[in-house]
């Protein structure tokens, strides 16, 4: 299917490398360094030079941590959706958010695509991003509620689990008038699951391609891949790499990271072995 995102069209065969741009104090991964406006700029410049094709920007931890309401929510990223909108006027802009307010407020501000991490915890989200020509990614989090932890989550099939929700989350979105070709399903790593549920999605990842919806994974330096391998935060970049080049060989569409020099080398290696894009350069054997 190919995939519409503002002004942008992709092939079915395109990866795409979706860079993470916290607007937060306390984010698990770079612990506040890109809240402040300058350096956040800067992490946009640095991550479009480096072959980021969306950028996902936040205003809310997803983990616990202090109480953001919408007005806190709009004011760390609405004017700073603009402002990139402004910097890269073809760039793919995404939002993370989970509710309906703010999602008016970045689509007024031209933000592409609504990133819904917290699979429909408030429903007009899905309207807004139809009143708006929109985006949205359609994620599963079981019965998880926003900024909360799993515990003791048990499902009967994890993997029909997702499928049944985000699916149902992704027709309900065309039904209200959304783009189908700008919906993508997100299994969700570690949101309302346990490492081995997350080991489990990536394992049979083809199981969600074969829906027909493009699918979004989000896997970068979560605690699935720690946990895999006993490491902390700031040393599981090889971890994930690994997984990723597993759900881009299995089919996953677009990779929300923090890592984007990494990413897009390990995504164009496994495109380049698909068959799906020459190499950079063919010299050897050939002089």
């Amino acid at each position: 299917m190919m995939l519409r995102l503002g002004r942008r069209e992709f092939a079915d065969h395109e990866l795409l490398v979706m860079a993470v741009v916290n607007r937060t104090p306390d984010s698990f991964f770079d612990r506040g360094a890109t809240y402040e406006r300058d350096r956040a700029l800067a992490r946009v410049d640095q991550v479009v030079a480096e072959g980021a094709d969306i950028i996902d920007i936040g205003g809310v931890k997803a983990g616990k941590g202090e109480i953001v309401d919408a007005a806190e929510e709009i004011r760390r990223v609405a004017e700073f959706v603009a402002e990139v909108r402004e910097r890269y006027p073809d760039i793919v802009i995404s939002v993370d958010t989970w509710r309906g307010e703010v999602g008016r407020a970045v689509c007024e501000a031209g933000a592409d695509l609504l990133n819904d991490a917290w699979g429909g915890a408030d429903p007009t989200l899905a309207e807004v991003a139809a009143e708006y020509g929109a985006g949205l990614v359609c994620a599963h989090v079981g019965q998880q509620t926003p900024r909360t932890d799993p515990h003791r989550v048990a499902y009967d099939d994890v993997v029909t689990d997702v499928i049944a929700r985000t699916v149902a989350l992704a027709n309900r979105a065309v039904g209200l008038g959304v783009d189908r070709r700008s919906i993508l399903i997100d299994p969700a790593h570690d949101f309302g699951k346990n490492t081995r549920h997350s080991l489990e999605i990536t394992r049979r990842l083809d199981e969600l391609v074969a829906t027909g919806w493009p699918v979004l994974v989000a896997m970068s330096n979560k605690d699935f891949v720690g946990e895999t391998l006993d490491l902390p935060v700031g040393e599981r970049l090889c971890g994930t790499l690994a997984a990723t080049a597993v759900a881009a060989w299995l089919g996953a569409r677009v990779f929300r990271v923090h890592q984007v020099r990494e990413t897009r080398q390990v995504l164009d290696m496994v495109a380049s072995i698909k068959g799906d894009r020459p190499p950079a350069v063919s010299r050897r054997g050939l002089a």
